[in-house]
């Protein structure tokens, strides 16, 4: 990666986007008709797949049961050709459980779980191609299957990735930009709320530039919430049509 110009002079990123600019994002609900809910996201060439079931009743040893609330059940896969990298194991290794894991901690944050104790709600997200901002694409594409699932949320969760280049910080980092590496961050925001469902940083940064940083990702994910609501008013709308009909 040496020599290779992130920023330029002029304020442009090697893919031609500006500091704060997200990658096209395309999304679709209902992909699926056999699970509960499910969605398909496109973060520039990442690429997810999630699919939800439930609310139902727990698997195995009732003992998991909660009380008061459902338990939520996330687990990751990455499929064998989504990088370059060619993977013996694509799910439960170490990478994938660490993902599920925050992937939970993510929507326990956001679901209204104390609406359906005693039950599971199951969340299956497997990436298609990995290009940079794998977590927010989980999360998006997650969010929506959820909704599509009708599992009542506080809100939307909204993730993106952000890094700090020449000064600037950069919002829905690409593999590239990832890869040069320097300090990056993942958020995942309540966007009406303002509250932080999950925040994670792989590498140092300086106090001063925290702020900036963290600021971008979350106008980013704002800016998601944005195009994710216009798929979900879409999609919305094609279901009452079809209805109709």
């Amino acid at each position: 990666m040496a020599g290779l110009e992130l920023l330029s002079d002029q304020g442009y990123r090697v893919d031609g986007r500006r500091a704060g600019e997200l990658r096209k994002i395309q999304a679709r609900m209902g992909v699926f008709a056999q699970a509960d809910g499910s969605a398909y996201i496109e973060q520039g060439n990442t690429k997810a797949l999630a699919v939800v079931y439930g609310p139902h009743e727990i698997r195995g040893s009732r003992a998991r049961a909660l009380p008061d609330r459902a338990l939520v059940n996330c687990q990751y896969s990455s499929a064998t050709f989504s990088t370059g990298e060619r993977k013996r194991r694509p799910h439960g290794d170490r990478k994938s459980c660490e993902m599920g894991l925050q992937l939970r901690q993510t929507f326990e944050a956001a679901i209204l779980t104390q609406l359906h104790p005693r039950s599971q709600i199951d969340i299956y997200v497997q990436v298609l191609q990995a290009d940079g901002g794998t977590y927010a694409a989980c999360v998006n594409a997650a969010t929506l299957a959820v909704l599509d699932a009708g599992i009542p949320m506080q809100d939307f969760v909204c993730a993106c990735s952000a890094g700090f280049v020449d000064n600037t910080a950069l919002a829905d980092l690409s593999h590239v930009e990832e890869a040069a590496g320097g300090p990056q961050l993942a958020l995942a925001l309540l966007p009406a709320s303002g509250q932080i469902a999950l925040l994670e940083m792989d590498a140092r940064l300086h106090e001063d530039h925290l702020e900036q940083v963290l600021e971008a990702a979350a106008r980013a994910a704002r800016d998601v919430h944005t195009l994710l609501d216009r798929v979900v008013r879409q999609h919305v709308r094609e279901a009452s049509t079809l209805l109709g009909d």
